[in-house]
């Protein structure tokens, strides 16, 4: 069975190569821009290529099997309209439900007409890092909502069940909410971040305008976008679901844990 992974230069793409091999996978192909960068592990096969440059991927989908496919929305009708002709038996899709921007890629795989499934996930928790000056130059965090509350997910714990979903069966038709395993507050935490560094942390609550005036740096354009993502979550907690324990068999990834391991990043 030959697996593709696009997006495989970075991130979650490149993960979850890891985890098929480490699932037993013998036959995995990797899409990536630029190979040097990916440092693609002995025994992955590269093409070289991109979701949005459309004449690189009737190549690598040659002979495919299964397909991992990253989150890009301009291409995504094409992408798929191009792996159903070629053969492509199942999709397994990083992109969102109706209350996000990343509906289309689910409803564009849907109706490929090849067997799918979804991978929903919310905030990723190395977004965390986008306090990791404030927290460094003042101690401080200059936000809007201080009680909007999520569960952030950690990249590798979407890598593990996206590898889980393309190596396993009976997954046709699902859709995967992917959440870390608890919810709290962006107040809540700041906090716990203190907690794992030793030093206390002061959360700020400032206007919308200045909280992204403070981000820019960090998030150019998107910052006031990211912001305003939590508005609803004041009101609409999201809840933490147990969807990778019960995939992959472990648990998710805790914030202290990640927090743990990235701690030097806020020092």
């Amino acid at each position: 069975m030959k697996i593709l992974v696009t997006g495989a230069t970075g991130n979650i793409g490149r993960m979850v190569v890891d985890h098929l091999l480490a699932g037993g996978a013998d036959d995995v192909r990797a899409l990536t821009t630029n190979p040097a960068k990916a440092h693609l592990p002995d025994g992955v096969e590269v093409a070289v290529g991109y979701l949005r440059t459309l004449e690189t991927l009737p190549a690598a989908l040659e002979g495919v099997d299964r397909l991992y496919l990253a989150p890009v929305l301009d291409t995504v009708t094409d992408v798929v309209r191009l792996a159903q002709e070629a053969g492509v038996r199942h999709i397994v899709d990083l992109s969102g439900d109706e209350t996000t921007d990343w509906q289309p890629i689910a409803k564009a795989v849907e109706a490929s007409g090849v067997a799918w499934a979804h991978l929903y996930a919310g905030e990723f928790v190395e977004n965390t890092t986008v306090w990791a000056d404030q927290v460094r130059t003042t101690g401080e965090v200059r936000e809007p909502y201080p009680d909007a509350a999520n569960a952030p997910v950690a990249m590798d714990d979407i890598a593990r069940v996206a590898a889980a979903v393309l190596l396993g069966e009976g997954h046709e038709g699902a859709v995967h909410t992917l959440t870390g395993p608890e919810t709290m507050t962006r107040c809540e935490r700041l906090l716990r971040l203190g907690t794992v560094l030793g030093r206390d942390l002061a959360f700020v609550e400032v206007s919308l305008d200045e909280a992204a005036t403070v981000l820019e740096p960090a998030m150019g354009e998107y910052a006031r976008w990211y912001l305003e993502g939590f508005a609803w979550m004041v009101d609409s907690p999201q809840v933490a679901t147990t969807t990778i324990a019960d995939v992959t068999g472990v648990p998710a990834t805790t914030f202290e844990r990640w927090a743990s391991a990235n701690a030097d990043a806020f020092r």
